[in-house]
């Protein structure tokens, strides 16, 4: 079936059939303090971002080290508050199970969540600080009760370097006495009543708040215990893709379109009747509030909680819905869906883990005539849920909650789905911070087409296992064999690999990633002498694993390519994943809209895009609110 599907694609594409969608549509605004993911969708976009802000805020340019990373601190502290998220099957144990079931991996962190637990978060913030900085110059670092962060700074006060207190998680940096320089944890740990008092010498912190967020977090910085080196990764940056018949519409507040209609993939904290995550103390909605505070954040139920990504995909089986096939013949159609957010649920029961429990629904919802078996996959068709769909709603979100892709197989040759008024719904959760809101008195929009999506092989262990070719999970040698899902042409590969590295971690152990454009015949480095570099004040304990992750550009057609993993001491890689990202076609007209509330009411305004970038102005009023923004390709 799968060999006759590949011809049918093949002959498809050589007969000329235009393909049409969009890939990587991005919108940004002149919001001040949340202008979109145009803004932060990519770590070169996000410096920018940080930069510019932190110069606003401070008036003070951003030139030194000290100055990139408070620059940085300031923006997440802004964008990314305390919860605890829901889980992925990173292992193939199951939601939330494994040995290591913390979201590791940054971007995924960002959009599709925007909070974690402290030991999460610092851990995906590792991958910032490497592309900031230079090679292993942040690290999760444990102390009393917490997970904490720091950064290798050098030059000035900080000379050939020290490690340096960077935590966002309790909003917290602190000064010398003499306020030079900021202080790391082996320094601050022997004094640290004195030194995170507000009291003590406040001009030294240069309206940074100690604490800021609860001023008992303190004790917090009394041990100087653990350090885990290269913690944390990123994959590829976050992309979204749409084909022609699909929308995506953004909600901004819980609710989705009824105000009643609650998907979430986190703790069930149901504050204030509401349910789902939520924090009551962060700089998150209140980002004007941080700098020069005197007394932190005050308590108030729902500052943040999470926003939503609703998919809507109406395939035309007469025409346009080849984008999204990934397999075709005359009993049946596979169509692909991905994300860069989190497929979510509205669970069973309001217990605070109820996202688990059978019985989720809509996440995943098929609506239209009765189309008999279906099947889904999250694992890129190695396994299927199947299903019957005798009635014209059945909600599968058991079977994908918690993902970020799908296969869909429907059990009947595309010529008898015509008449079948399909629509597929997908709500997924994403981080408000991230999304773009309008500002008063006007607002101007920015809108760009990257004209890329991505074929995703992990970061599940399910996902990656299809792709093996060589060696074995587990072992000190991993090959992964990755296509492109159409035959389209490999613009980036990006890999990354979660390794056995002992402690503490042997510094001299060279890690490797290579790539093979010619089925293994010739290999070139992705990865090259990558190693866990160790340097300045350490505790006494180690985190036995680390990750390597690299990315590569290409030219040409390449559609396959082969990815192996290898290191100097055969350490063990516990979960390789390799994502490729494709060149898309050039793109349809995107209609973007808004939805806004202000002082003279309720509004709704659409612009269409024509090429890859355009600008427009949207009038609003004062005291304005977001409610929504929608991507739809039109042709």
């Amino acid at each position: 079936m799968l060999r006759k599907a590949v011809i049918v694609t093949l002959v498809l594409l050589r007969g000329g059939i235009a393909w049409a969608d969009v890939g990587d549509p991005q919108v940004g605004t002149d919001h001040p303090w949340y202008p979109g993911e145009l803004s932060c969708s990519t770590f070169e976009r996000l410096f920018v971002t940080q930069a510019a802000l932190y110069q606003r805020v401070t008036a003070r340019p951003v030139k030194t080290e000290e100055d990139k990373v408070l620059a940085s601190w300031l923006w997440r502290n802004t964008h990314y508050w305390h919860g605890e998220e829901g889980g992925q099957d990173l292992w193939g144990k199951g939601l939330g199970k494994g040995a290591d079931p913390k979201q590791r991996e940054y971007w995924t962190g960002l959009f599709a969540h925007g909070f974690a637990l402290c030991g999460t978060t610092h851990a995906q913030w590792v991958a910032e600080m490497e592309v900031l900085l230079g090679h292993s110059r942040g690290r999760s670092v444990g102390t009393k009760g917490h997970n904490s962060f720091e950064v290798f700074l050098k030059g000035g006060e900080y000379g050939n370097g020290r490690w340096v207190l960077l935590d966002h998680d309790l909003s917290t940096v602190i000064f010398s006495p003499e306020g030079k320089r900021l202080m790391g944890l082996a320094e601050i740990a022997p004094n640290w009543k004195q030194l995170t008092d507000r009291s003590f010498k406040p001009e030294r912190q240069r309206g940074w708040l100690p604490c800021g967020l609860y001023a008992d977090d303190a004790s917090s910085f009394s041990q100087f215990a653990v350090a885990e080196y290269l913690s944390g990764y990123s994959g590829p940056p976050p992309m979204i893709h749409l084909r022609r018949g699909e929308k995506l519409r953004r909600y901004l507040r819980p609710g989705l379109e009824d105000g009643k209609t609650f998907v979430f993939w986190g703790r069930n904290y149901r504050t204030s009747g509401i349910p789902g995550p939520e924090r009551s103390r962060t700089w998150v909605n209140q980002p004007d509030k941080m700098y020069q505070s005197k007394t932190g954040t005050p308590h108030l139920d729902g500052q943040v909680r999470f926003a939503n990504a609703v998919y809507v995909y109406k395939p035309d089986f007469s025409g346009d819905y080849r984008e999204a096939v990934v397999s075709e013949d005359d009993r049946q159609v596979t169509l692909e869906f991905a994300t860069p957010y989190l497929i979510a649920a509205t669970p069973a029961n309001d217990q605070p883990w109820g996202i688990y429990a059978p019985g989720a629904r809509n996440g995943l919802v098929l609506r239209g005539s009765s189309l008999g078996k279906v099947s889904v996959s999250v694992n890129r068709g190695l396994s299927w849920i199947e299903a019957e769909m005798t009635e014209r709603t059945l909600d599968l979100t058991d079977g994908v909650k918690g993902h970020r892709q799908y296969w869909l197989r429907l059990h009947q040759p595309a010529k008898q789905l015509v008449t079948s008024d399909l629509t597929i719904t997908t709500v997924c959760q994403c981080n408000v911070a991230v999304l773009p809101r309008l500002k008063d008195n006007g607002c101007r929009v920015s809108f760009e087409v990257g004209r890329q999506a991505q074929v995703n092989g992990g970061p599940n262990l399910p996902q990656v296992l299809p792709h093996l070719v060589a060696g074995k999970i587990d072992s000190p040698t991993v090959t992964l064999k990755v296509s492109t899902p159409r035959g389209e042409p490999i613009r980036q590969i990006y890999a990354a690999a979660h390794v056995r590295s002992g402690s503490p971690p042997d510094p001299t152990i060279t890690y490797q990633i290579d790539f093979s454009r010619d089925g293994g015949q010739t290999w070139q480095p992705l990865l090259k002498d990558w190693t866990v570099q160790r340097q300045g004040e350490e505790p006494q304990d180690f985190w036995s694993q680390s990750f390597c992750w690299g990315h590569v550009s290409l030219e040409g057609a390449t559609k396959t390519v082969q990815v192996r993993f290898t290191n100097s001491a055969r350490k063990a890689y516990l979960r390789p994943e390799v994502h490729l990202v494709y060149a898309t076609a050039p793109p349809d007209p995107t209609r973007i809209t808004f939805a806004w509330s202000d002082d003279h009411g309720t509004h709704i305004h659409s612009h269409i895009a024509k090429g890859s970038k355009d600008e427009w102005l949207i009038p609003t009023g004062r005291n304005v609110q977001t409610q929504w923004v929608e991507f739809e390709p039109v042709n």
